[in-house]
């Protein structure tokens, strides 16, 4: 029996299959893959050098992920129920708004899921991830979830009730950091630096001081002290930052990760 079977191998499923192999998390061999689209896992097949099977043979692997959109859930759990009552896996799913109670709707009675929560920058092995067993998950078997996913950045074990906010910071948050990246390299163009060059100094600055942030907060820094360090009296930091809380820069923020969490909970009632 493999010890992993993935089922989508897209962008997450393929992002996570190389953090496995390269961080020794898991050998190619320990590793079955599938995916509704054939050729997307025989293109993981060969990449990865991992076996690709059928989806009843990955769900008898001793934990089955399932790296599929929320859409097609219900369809992959159907077609998988048989093996996963036969073997009784540890479940994972990484399906966006699908919560553990409907997660153990679609699949056999008694089985330990764990829901995962993770964001796109696992692509690059910097992903944040958000991770929730249910009554029948172990601690162990939590912890072994929490071990595959800090493969690709770093994982916490969450409350499920708070899976809306991590969601909204940390799934959708990228989302809301590119576009501040794209107006702080459009400002610089307005001043007549070259797009390209501007982007570039741009993403570096947010790279670094988000570095920064991790690093200090070990020593009890927050993000307003940092800010504080570099807005001398008098100065243009301080005169930047006045100017973009009177454009509404923190409300703006505010107020996008409240939609972002009032839709997911909307959605979450659709499921």
């Amino acid at each position: 029996m493999y010890r992993v079977g993935l089922i989508g191998t897209g962008n997450m499923g393929q992002a996570m299959l190389r953090a496995w192999i390269d961080s020794d998390t898991l050998k190619p061999s320990e590793i079955i893959v599938t995916d509704r689209e054939p050729e997307k896992a025989a293109d993981a097949v060969e990449s990865f050098r991992v076996a690709g099977g059928t989806l009843e043979e990955v769900g008898r692997s001793e934990v089955v992920v399932l790296a599929v959109k929320p859409q097609v859930l219900s369809a992959v759990a159907a077609e998988i129920r048989e093996p996963l009552a036969e073997c009784r896996p540890v479940v994972v799913s990484i399906a966006a708004g699908q919560t553990l109670h409907k997660l153990a709707g679609l699949l056999p009675p008694g089985l330990a899921i764990v829901r995962v929560m993770p964001n796109v920058n696992a692509m690059i092995g910097e992903g944040m991830a958000a991770v929730c067993g249910n009554a029948h998950a172990t601690p162990e078997q939590v912890g072994a979830v929490i071990e595959l996913f800090a493969a690709v950045g770093q994982a916490i074990e969450l409350p499920e009730k708070d899976f809306p906010a991590f969601t909204a910071v940390a799934a959708s948050g990228p989302a809301f950091v590119f576009t501040f990246i794209d107006a702080l390299a459009r400002a610089a163009l307005k001043s007549g630096v070259p797009k390209p060059l501007a982007v570039r100094i741009a993403a570096q600055t947010v790279l670094g001081s988000a570095k920064l942030v991790l690093e200090r907060a070990a020593d009890g820094a927050t993000p307003a002290d940092l800010a504080d360090m570099v807005s001398s009296p008098g100065g243009t930091t301080i005169a930047g930052l006045i100017a973009a809380e009177e454009a509404g820069f923190s409300p703006a923020v505010v107020r996008a990760v409240d939609a972002t969490i009032a839709r997911d909970r909307e959605l979450g009632a659709l499921a």
